[in-house]
């Protein structure tokens, strides 16, 4: 869920047309699916003209993701697992992949520094957008000079260039 805090700003003064013009645009372009959404959301609406300076609200949307496009994901980390010669255990696996794609939240570590722990890609974690960034990433990733070789320490490193290039051949949109 994306968490965002909006606030009024008169600097920006508008007149009453362009606020008509506003709110037509936010509760007639952009509507309730019913009568008991489109209630709700005419009251959200007239609670943002009404703002006073410097009045803080909060708006919390979902985007839900796509079943499809996730299978397809999970599909590809499969491939990948299923040939790679380095780990055994799939977290394990998509642990390391996560940290090396920078899917992480920075915590402090026991003798000083910094450490990278994963974070999740559940669906009540992640949402669509950022899953096929996080996707993208991933694919960036397999493509680099780092994971390929890593995977297949046995093979020089366009070899394994190569090894990677044949199993994405399938999952590459």
């Amino acid at each position: 869920m994306t968490h965002t805090m909006i606030m009024r700003d008169h600097r920006v003064s508008l007149t009453d047309a362009e606020k008509a013009i506003g709110k037509k645009v936010l509760t007639e372009v952009l509507r309730g699916v019913d009568d008991q959404h489109t209630k709700r959301w005419r009251k959200v609406v007239n609670t943002w003209f009404g703002l006073e300076e410097g009045e803080i609200t909060t708006v919390d949307t979902r985007h839900p993701r796509s079943g499809p496009f996730h299978r397809f994901h999970m599909a590809m980390e499969q491939a990948v697992f299923d040939a790679q010669e380095r780990f055994t255990d799939f977290d394990q696996f998509r642990n390391w992949l996560k940290i090396q794609v920078g899917h992480v939240t920075w915590v402090p570590g026991t003798k000083s520094g910094i450490v990278p722990l994963p974070k999740s890609t559940s669906y009540a974690e992640m949402e669509e957008v950022e899953m096929r960034e996080f996707h993208e990433k991933m694919l960036a990733a397999f493509h680099g000079p780092v994971i390929a070789p890593f995977f297949w320490k046995l093979l020089d490193p366009e070899e394994a260039g190569g090894m990677m290039k044949s199993i994405l051949d399938g999952f590459e949109k």
